[in-house]
């Protein structure tokens, strides 16, 4: 499991031209479910993203977990984080390690619900869904998160 996480003023999430999702500020989650990944990776993540120390306390430090700060998570399934770029001739990306679409569904609802039981407020993309995400990003600050 591979995600992408940025910290976020804005998120808006659209498919076919209508708005699905948006959160007001939080953090913006692309997450990749790969070839043999758990649920217990996927119940992992959700608990380390809710506790993710990224946001600022009162001294401008990173003190601070989304569910500290109030925000929401847009939570966005993104197959091509299992992609691989490799060495050699060829210049397509590999995706033979992402995960079949039905079973990287499920892990990725498992994400969405362990999220909430974690007391978040969490906004879904569309499974398989060919998505435009508009965002305003906070810092920038990302991170790659793999597990």
């Amino acid at each position: 499991m591979t995600a992408l996480i940025q910290r976020t003023m804005k998120s808006e999430l659209f498919v076919d031209g209508k708005l699905i999702s948006s959160i007001p500020h939080g953090l913006t989650v692309f997450v990749g479910i790969e070839k043999g990944d758990s649920e217990a990776q996927a119940d992992y993540f959700a608990h380390k993203l809710s506790n993710l120390r990224v946001f600022r306390d009162e001294n401008g430090k990173m003190n601070l977990s989304v569910k500290q700060t109030g925000g929401e998570i847009l939570l966005v399934s993104q197959f091509s984080l299992a992609g691989k770029l490799g060495k050699g001739s060829g210049n397509r990306p590999d995706f033979g390690r992402a995960e079949l679409p039905e079973r990287a569904n499920e892990l990725y609802l498992r994400i969405t619900e362990k999220l909430r039981e974690e007391g978040l407020t969490v906004k879904n993309g569309v499974f398989g869904a060919h998505m435009f995400i508009e965002q305003q990003q906070d810092g920038p600050l990302s991170f790659v998160f793999e597990c």
